[in-house]
């Protein structure tokens, strides 16, 4: 019942002439919202000084070849 709830609270803040696309990317975006809250609850997730470090190492062994 939950995902019902949020859909018509979603609609209840959108204006009223939003198109259907509008609407069906605002409920992908709050399906992503949830979707990335439940990885951090569960422990998915990479800190960001991990990431920071695997980007600086790929771009800057990508820069020398």
């Amino acid at each position: 019942m939950q995902a019902k709830q949020t859909v018509k609270e979603l609609l209840d803040r959108l204006p009223d002439d939003c198109t259907l696309e509008d609407v069906l990317y605002h409920v992908y975006v709050v399906q992503e919202i949830e979707r990335g809250l439940a990885d951090v609850e569960a422990g998915r997730t990479v800190p960001h000084e991990k990431v920071a470090a695997e980007l600086r190492k790929k771009w800057l062994l990508g820069a020398s070849e």
